[in-house]
């Protein structure tokens, strides 16, 4: 369904946190890390481990960045 309606990805639970944080009058900022493909879609089982490793392959990049991103936050509240 998701590629019928042009998207590439899908969060397991992005949406649902987005739409919990929302309902609760929060403003929300999402950012999702893709560290798999989805059960059926690959040959291979789920592994925790590859989820693991993925998480910590990231980290040098999303680390940085998610620094900037709350530093502009904390700036644009000032």
């Amino acid at each position: 369904m998701v590629r019928a309606l042009g998207g590439d990805i899908v969060g397991m639970s992005t949406a649902l946190e987005a739409i919990a944080a929302r309902q609760a009058g929060l403003e929300v900022f999402g950012i999702s890390l893709i560290t798999n493909l989805a059960a059926g879609i690959q040959e291979s089982p789920l592994n925790h481990e590859e989820l693991i490793d993925a998480g910590k392959t990231a980290e040098a990049r999303l680390g940085p960045l998610l620094a900037q991103i709350v530093t502009r936050i904390s700036d644009a509240d000032s």
